[in-house]
């Protein structure tokens, strides 16, 4: 389907005033309603609501469409990250390389984990954590690493592979957002020793609610993250307990997935595709709409797909100038926005013991005070997407055309 194709309500000047909210799943959720209640009433049948059969059908299911040898349900993304990292047993205070421009989570699940981040820079036309300023900022301590996939593309596994063979290195993925991305036919998370997947509302393949996973094809590490979810309770089947009598043999957590958010995500796997089609297809158009507009700097290029690549675009961030005002004039006018990330990660309080200062990691920084990520979800209307060009180019030009 061509941009122009889709579906369309009408022009800027016809589509009144109707708010366009950054994110909605409203319409979807609508259509495929009678799949997903059909789940539901599975569960509220089996009187078994977390850590049961709905989850470990999600499983089943996610371990097709990902080729996954494992595939290890929890209940969020960033404990997804933080299991991952204990069952990789890196030690007490190691090293783990991490970019300065990402979610918060990405750094803090290696402290819950038992480790130190290190952070390095990104490569400015990406986004993406840069393996030359990876390779810098390894040390003694360094034990692992784990890029991000951000956005809309994958970072450079080739680059980190060949980086962490060259050190000894543990390669683990920060694949939170990349459902559906591949690199030489492999599904991101199952480059190195494993990734994670999230399921929160607004990702790709989103749930009700917090939700996770972690991929891998080490079968060691699946059978730690497995016992950890629940308690550290080796050989703790879904929807069966054989452990609780023998005791706990790791110090695990409460991190079992609900059956609710497994029968919800069950049936909107089935049009994942189809929403990562249509993702593509909104970003596209945006590309298009925003090109030569002046104070729009860098928009996405268009993702890979094909030859055993692909991209999908999750958020679709532009890096413009006077990117307040910008996300000021687009709230006036009902657009919503979000700012990915506000405060690089190397200067967030949280992290004021590692010592960093303004002006360690510029890409990051600069990224920081410049992006902004616009509305982009499958039930977005090429006319919203009008309309949002048309107020960005206003803001800029002082003329919606």
């Amino acid at each position: 389907m061509s941009v122009t194709s889709l579906p369309h309500k009408g022009n800027l000047r016809d589509s009144g005033s109707a708010p366009v909210p950054f994110f909605s799943q409203a319409a979807g959720f609508r259509r495929r309603w009678p799949e997903i209640e059909a789940r539901l009433h599975e569960v509220a049948d089996s009187g078994k609501f977390s850590h049961g059969a709905q989850v470990a059908r999600l499983e089943r299911r996610l371990a097709e469409y990902t080729g996954a040898a494992h595939v290890v349900g929890v209940n969020s993304g960033t404990d997804a990250l933080i299991l991952l990292l204990r069952a990789c047993e890196l030690g007490d205070g190691a090293g783990v390389l991490v970019p300065a421009f990402t979610f918060v989570a990405t750094a803090t699940s290696v402290v819950h984990a038992g480790g130190r981040p290190q952070f390095t820079d990104i490569d400015p036309a990406t986004y993406q954590m840069c393996p030359e300023a990876a390779a810098r900022a390894i040390t003694t301590r360094t034990r692992a690493i784990m890029p991000v996939h951000l956005f809309d593309r994958m970072a450079d596994v080739a680059a980190f592979t060949a980086l962490a063979a060259r050190h000894g290195l543990t390669l683990l993925e920060d694949s939170a957002e990349a459902i559906g991305m591949r690199r030489q036919g492999k599904h991101a998370g199952l480059h190195g020793a494993g990734g994670v997947l999230s399921f929160f509302p607004s990702k790709t393949l989103g749930a009700l609610g917090d939700a996770g996973a972690v991929l891998t094809d080490d079968a060691g590490i699946a059978a730690k993250v497995a016992a950890l979810r629940h308690h550290g309770r080796p050989g703790a089947t879904l929807g069966d307990f054989p452990a609780i009598k023998t005791g706990s043999e790791l110090a695990g957590v409460n991190s079992k997935m609900d059956d609710v958010q497994a029968a919800v995500l069950i049936a909107k796997l089935s049009a994942l595709e189809e929403d990562i089609t249509r993702r593509a297809e909104l970003a596209a158009a945006y590309t298009e709409r925003l090109s030569g507009i002046p104070g729009v700097l860098r928009v996405p290029g268009p993702v890979t797909d094909g030859g055993g690549d692909r991209d999908v675009c999750y958020v679709y961030v532009a890096e413009v100038d006077d990117r307040d005002g910008l996300a000021s004039t687009l709230a006036a006018a009902g657009i919503g926005t979000e700012v990915y990330y506000p405060v690089p990660l190397h200067l967030q309080p949280c992290f004021a013991d590692l010592g960093h200062r303004p002006g360690d990691f510029p890409h990051a920084e600069e990224a920081c005070r410049r992006t902004v990520a616009l509305p982009l979800h499958p039930d977005l209307t090429l006319a919203e997407v009008d309309r949002v060009c048309a107020e960005i180019r206003r803001h800029y030009t002082g003329t919606a055309s």
